[in-house]
């Protein structure tokens, strides 16, 4: 699993290529799934969380074509990877 956190300028052109775009991208490199959600205290950023392996997710960092789709969905800044600190079964 890897984790995101980005500021965006607009929610509607985000999702447009996010669910485009970037899935082909993603599904390219590996990635089996992502869930985005909306940060409650800033309405311009968003976490995204992929089901993906950090060796993928790495290979897709390096795609020469990734730029061009950050730039399309409107990125204000490269995206944050959060940390994991801990795991639990439940």
């Amino acid at each position: 699993m890897i984790v995101t956190v980005a500021k965006i300028a607009d929610m509607d052109q985000f999702l447009k290529t996010f669910s485009t775009k970037g899935v082909a991208k993603r599904r390219e490199h590996g990635c089996t799934g992502a869930r985005v959600f909306l940060d409650p205290d800033d309405q311009s950023r968003v976490w995204v969380v992929f089901e993906w392996k950090a060796e993928d997710y790495e290979g897709f960092l390096a795609d020469p074509e990734i730029p061009a789709i950050a730039r399309e969905l409107g990125l204000q800044g490269p995206p944050v990877h959060a940390i994991s600190i801990a795991e639990y079964d439940s």
